[in-house]
């Protein structure tokens, strides 16, 4: 499983919380189990492959940390879509802009470059082509203008993903 993978899962289960009602702890503890991969994996090639334990980490890492700073994020989100009403926004949109700007935050071994280049092909992926510029220009104004932490080496993790990288 390739780290753009298990990012692609984070944001599947940070939607999912917008709908759960569900602690990120809860819905970890449901959704991140073989079985649940098993199941959806004959439909849904994400899921084909159980995460190993660093790739677990990593998507439990992004998942609670965007339930526990929801708050601050959704008000990035808020700042930078200029012309845009919170309420407004497509929730994929909000689940990746907020795990990317987690990321960019607190996950100083994933490059800004790399974070938001992801969260702009899930964009495409997911919605119109027209709000992948739109994801784009708010993460771009989002790391031209906060004060952000300084990027660290990669994780010791990042070797046990497939392409070896910390994105």
């Amino acid at each position: 499983m390739t780290r753009s993978n298990a990012r692609e899962l984070a944001v599947h289960f940070v939607f999912e919380l917008g709908f759960s009602g569900q602690s990120a702890e809860e819905l970890l503890a449901e959704a991140l189990k073989r079985p649940v991969f098993e199941l959806i994996g004959q439909e849904e090639p994400l899921y084909a492959e159980f995460p190993n334990a660093a790739q677990r980490e990593y998507i439990t890492t992004l998942v609670k940390g965007v339930y526990d700073h929801a708050p601050e994020l959704d008000g990035y989100i808020s700042k930078y879509a200029i012309g845009w009403n919170f309420s407004r926004l497509p929730r994929v949109v909000v689940a990746i802009l907020r795990v990317c700007m987690y990321e960019i935050l607190y996950m100083q071994d994933v490059p800004n470059a790399a974070a938001i280049n992801e969260a702009v092909e899930l964009t495409k992926h997911y919605e119109e082509p027209e709000l992948a510029s739109f994801v784009n220009g708010i993460l771009g104004s989002f790391v031209r203008t906060e004060p952000l932490p300084e990027a660290t080496a990669p994780a010791p993790g990042a070797a046990d993903f497939e392409d070896g990288t910390a994105q």
